[in-house]
Order: C-alpha cells, then sequence, then structure tokens
C-alpha cells in the first residue's frame, strides 16, 4: 500500500472583528489579496462544525504564492471567546512568521496601522535578526530578516 504524502500547508486561519484593518495591515506587509467572499451554507456548518454559519473571508497570499492566510469574519453565530490578548507562551495557535527584507523600515510603515513591538528587535546569531509585533485587534505576527539577505 503506497503512503500518503503531505502536499503542502494550504493556508492559516486568523478570525478578526474587522476584515478591512487586517487586509489593509497584510498588505503593507507585502502579501496580496487573494479574494473575499461570503462563506455559508449547510456544508460549511458541516465542515466547522457550528450549523448555521455565515462567515465572510478575504484570502491573502505571499508574494512567492506558496503560502495563504484566510482571515475570516463571522456574522453567524457570534464569536465565543477572544485569545488576542494572550502572551506568546499561552497554549494553542498563536501567531505567523513573516520573511522580511528590513524589519527597521516594515515596523515603521506597520505604526501607522496600529502594530507595535512585543519586546524588542534582537539578533539571533549571525542569521536574522527577529520581533514580534501586535498588529490590529492585539494580532500577533513574528517578522525575521534573514541576514543573509535571503
Amino acid at each position: 500500500m503506497a503512503e500518503n504524502k503531505l502536499l503542502r500547508m494550504d493556508n492559516v486561519g486568523l478570525v478578526v472583528e474587522s476584515l478591512d484593518k487586517a487586509i489593509s495591515f497584510f498588505t503593507e506587509i507585502g502579501l496580496e489579496l487573494e479574494g473575499r467572499t461570503i462563506v455559508e451554507g449547510e456544508w460549511a456548518g458541516r465542515v466547522t462544525g457550528l450549523d448555521t454559519q455565515r462567515v465572510e473571508i478575504a484570502m491573502m497570499v505571499t508574494p512567492d504564492g506558496h503560502s495563504r492566510l484566510e482571515i475570516s469574519r463571522f456574522l453567524t453565530p457570534p464569536v465565543v471567546s477572544d485569545h488576542r490578548i494572550a502572551p506568546v507562551n499561552a497554549l494553542g495557535y498563536l501567531r505567523v512568521m513573516f520573511a522580511v527584507e528590513d524589519i527597521d523600515e516594515l515596523l515603521s510603515r506597520l505604526s501607522k496601522h496600529d502594530a507595535h513591538l512585543v519586546g524588542e528587535v534582537v539578533q539571533y546569531e549571525n542569521a536574522y535578526r527577529l520581533c514580534y509585533i501586535r498588529g490590529p485587534e492585539g494580532i500577533l505576527i513574528g517578522l525575521a530578516e534573514p541576514l543573509d539577505g535571503k
């Protein structure tokens, strides 16, 4: 029997209150809006276990086309919990990390989207400059600037 092989990681999901602010923030980071739509219907509720749901989603894609971020705003049912202020050592899915060309320049641009550093920008050996930031709605994002430029 042939072994099933993983094809790829398709996307990471994020739930927000303001889809427009999240799209603007991730566009500033460098992702591109691939599409935006409403997802609803009996089939969608069967997938998520939420029965009836109406969700506005935006799919954002990295410039290389390999990674996607699905941003969702639930219209129904209402959001049931909020993890946006969880510290970086909280259990569960927590953040997405992006490789960027220039952390300092990007941080300057993201400040107009209410983003702020969680700690500070640090250098890891001779490989990366790294930081965590909180964006709109407390979204936790990691930024990594490769020091070799790749």
